[in-house]
């Protein structure tokens, strides 16, 4: 097993947002960045990494609804209530346009953030975040089936169920978070118009060996009008939204958000003179 843990502590805080108490930990300074983990996990689980963010950004590592120290509220896990969550701490927080950068769960927020919220946030980067659930690959969707509170006592050994019983407000709430998370996979889902119409910079990351083939990822940076012409010699070619594409190699979907890799190419991306 791998540690989520990190050295170094963070200024946590909670803000009471759009009816749920959002945990939040601050780190760094700069211009403002807001970090989005992945399902079953916390903020935490960018403990490896984080400080390769803060370097550069003022982190904003938050816990998402019924994850780590935000506890459940009685509604479903659904990346467009969380990403109207998100948008509601930028405005309790007083932060002009931050950067977001999401991770799986967290990748799929920052998606509907700048799909409903676009005017809120500066650049976008969407990592092993798949925009239309056909593209998963179809032993994935067969495990992914059995996510419920039945798997909960199978789980007691992995970092998800010992982050969540060590931090969580309410530990025995986990077989209800699974029961959550499990519907939520089931739901079709393709939000191809949407990604059409994003209007906000985003750079696409995957692993090459993520939940889904590189291609499917390829096919999203064609929606931006990525990969359609030669980017020519003053990047003439390139996106007109100033999107970008990064296939990460020898990466997971399972240790991507561990990647200084990762954490670089999406610091590199956000950093970029804006248009």
């Amino acid at each position: 097993m791998t540690s989520w843990s990190n050295d170094t502590a963070g200024n946590g805080q909670y803000a009471e947002v759009n009816g749920i108490n959002l945990y939040y930990e601050t780190y760094g300074e700069g211009r403002p960045l807001i970090l989005l983990h992945g399902g079953l996990g916390s903020g935490e689980m960018f403990g490896p990494v984080v400080s390769l963010f803060a370097d550069h950004h003022q982190v904003i590592l938050v816990d998402l609804q019924g994850h780590g120290r935000t506890a459940d509220i009685d509604r479903p896990i659904d990346v467009a209530l969380m990403a109207d969550d998100i948008a509601a701490l930028i405005d309790h927080l007083g932060l002009d346009r931050p950067d977001v950068v999401g991770y799986s769960l967290g990748g799929g927020v920052a998606w509907h953030l700048g799909f409903r919220h676009p005017e809120k946030i500066g650049r976008l980067v969407t990592a092993s975040a798949n925009i239309k659930r056909s593209a998963i690959y179809a032993e994935m969707l067969g495990q992914q089936q059995q996510v419920g509170a039945a798997a909960a006592e199978f789980m007691k050994d992995t970092p998800m169920y010992q982050l969540y019983q060590r931090v969580a407000p309410r530990p025995e709430d986990f077989p209800q978070l699974l029961d959550k998370i499990g519907a939520a996979m089931a739901k079709d889902f393709d939000f191809s118009e949407e990604v059409r119409a994003m209007r906000v910079p985003t750079l696409v990351v995957a692993a090459d060996a993520d939940m889904a083939p590189p291609s499917h990822y390829v096919e999203v940076f064609g929606l931006l009008d990525g990969g359609h012409r030669d980017g020519g010699w003053m990047a003439e070619g390139r996106p007109a939204g100033g999107h970008a594409l990064a296939i990460l190699p020898g990466l997971t979907h399972y240790n991507m958000f561990l990647s200084p890799l990762f954490a670089t190419v999406a610091v590199n991306f956000l950093d970029e003179e804006k248009n």
